[in-house]
């Protein structure tokens, strides 16, 4: 690790700083979600374009973490994280004037190539910042802590800002916070970088968009052109193909981008499969339950931001609760536990109409914030522990691209089937709701069969060919 004036600060500010970051790029997720039925109103939008203000944000990140994790490790994790920060201010500031909906999808991608820059890179800070395991997990569960506290407190946050300022504020209040992370940044961070960088993979990169990208896009816009349309069967084509590619193509390189042997593993490739199920459930959910809180019981956006109150608080309180358990008894009883909340909470939501008592709302809520809480910091230990320290940001960017990608396809999936649902919201939600369920309830399964004997068994036989730190995940 390089020196720099911050080395003398200790590492509280360090994480301190990587915190701040996790906290905005997690806040405009969620408070975007909130201010939903306001930009429909306000720049006459379907509900297509609002999955697309959402997930202009969420694939843009998604398909630029791996390129950032390994150009943090490659030219110093500061470097880009300053540059990140500076990119998603910039996109915030644009986002707060933009005057239609195609030049606020386009500011939402820039916001994201900055954003794509934060999450992975903060988390190769932290684990090059605490080596020392026991330290190194204190840290890990306090950002994961700070993750799941951003997303939830987003709604509230963006009710009182919609409410009281209209939905533009929701991103001004980006600004000052990136401005104050770049100079502590700058000031407290120590620079550091791989001992040997990666090579560029441009042809990966390339490969790893046209997967993410057209399949999204696929969903959102099926209900539009009909799913048997030219359109909507070349972009699920060109997927498919694509993914083809990508696996064919990273096997030949010898610094892939994706590093394909990793995923030999059943508990390195289950974990980055419960990362995109879990994330379904919270993408999925929170824009549904934007609209139907909003649009469908007429509640004011800041009327909805309080009745999440209970789910910001359950999610806080057991990404906490979480790490203990992780570090007591192992991922496995964190990952069932949150795949049966995760089930519970939206299974109740499944016969939600316009009259649904309150307490009945809030008792979803508790429960399927807490298995959100759950099931962050399993997956995040499980990646960090999979891959050497020294390639700490491409840990850091795979488990950061499935999320994302999780959470971009729930919000398709859910925009898809209300807005193709002939029979209204209220109905068409129902099923929308019940697929969530269907992946919490995965979750289970695939949290028992990653951590099993199995799973360990097959690690340890191929471990020499992967590389020993994915056996040390599954322990």
């Amino acid at each position: 690790m390089n020196s720099s004036p911050g080395t003398t600060r200790g590492p509280a500010v360090v994480l301190l700083t990587c915190c701040l970051s996790v906290f905005v790029a997690g806040l405009d997720v969620t408070i975007a979600n909130v201010a939903l039925p306001s930009i429909r109103r306000a720049l006459d939008a379907q509900v297509s374009g609002l999955q697309w203000v959402i997930d202009a944000y969420t694939l843009v990140i998604a398909g630029l973490l791996l390129l950032s994790g390994s150009l943090a490790d490659r030219f110093g994790r500061r470097r880009v994280f300053q540059a990140g920060l500076a990119l998603f201010s910039l996109g915030s500031l644009l986002c707060s004037v933009a005057p239609t909906l195609g030049l606020l999808v386009a500011f939402r991608a820039l916001q994201a190539v900055g954003g794509s820059m934060l999450n992975p890179v903060a988390m190769s800070i932290i684990a090059n910042t605490f080596t020392e395991p026991a330290a190194r997990a204190r840290a890990v569960g306090a950002w994961g802590a700070v993750a799941g506290l951003s997303l939830a407190g987003g709604p509230v946050l963006g009710g009182l800002l919609v409410s009281g300022l209209g939905w533009r504020s929701i991103f001004w209040v980006n600004v000052p916070i990136g401005a104050l992370a770049i100079y502590l940044t700058q000031r407290f961070v120590p620079e550091s970088r791989a001992a040997r960088g990666r090579r560029f993979d441009p042809l990966g990169q390339l490969l790893v968009v046209a997967v993410i990208g057209p399949v999204t896009a696929a969903i959102i816009e099926g209900p539009r052109h009909g799913w048997g349309s030219p359109l909507i069967v070349g972009l699920l084509a060109l997927a498919a193909v694509s993914a083809a590619g990508l696996v064919g193509a990273e096997r030949r390189r010898s610094e892939p981008l994706v590093d394909i042997r990793f995923f030999r593993s059943p508990a390195f490739s289950g974990a980055a499969v419960i990362s995109v199920v879990a994330l379904m459930t919270l993408g999925g959910f929170l824009f549904l339950n934007t609209l139907y809180l909003q649009e469908i019981r007429g509640y004011s956006p800041l009327q909805a931001g309080l009745l999440t109150i209970p789910m910001a608080a359950a999610l806080a309180a057991f990404s906490l609760v979480s790490g203990r358990v992780v570090a007591a008894r192992g991922p496995r009883p964190a990952l069932v536990l949150a795949g049966l909340l995760l089930a519970a909470g939206t299974g109740l939501l499944i016969g939600a109409t316009e009259t649904t008592r309150l307490w009945y709302l809030v008792l979803a809520y508790l429960l399927f914030g807490a298995g959100s809480g759950l099931v962050s910091t399993p997956i995040t230990h499980t990646a960090l522990s999979g891959l050497p320290r020294d390639q700490a940001g491409v840990a850091g960017a795979i488990a950061s691209t499935c999320r994302q990608t999780g959470a971009a396809i729930g919000v398709a999936v859910c925009g898809a089937i209300v807005a193709g649902g002939s029979a209204g919201f209220v109905t068409a939600g129902h099923t929308a709701w019940a697929v969530l369920a269907g992946c919490g309830i995965a979750t289970v399964p695939l949290g028992l069969l990653s951590t099993g004997r199995w799973a360990r068994t097959r690690a340890q036989r191929g471990g020499p060919r992967l590389n020993p730190p994915v056996v040390e995940a599954i322990r």
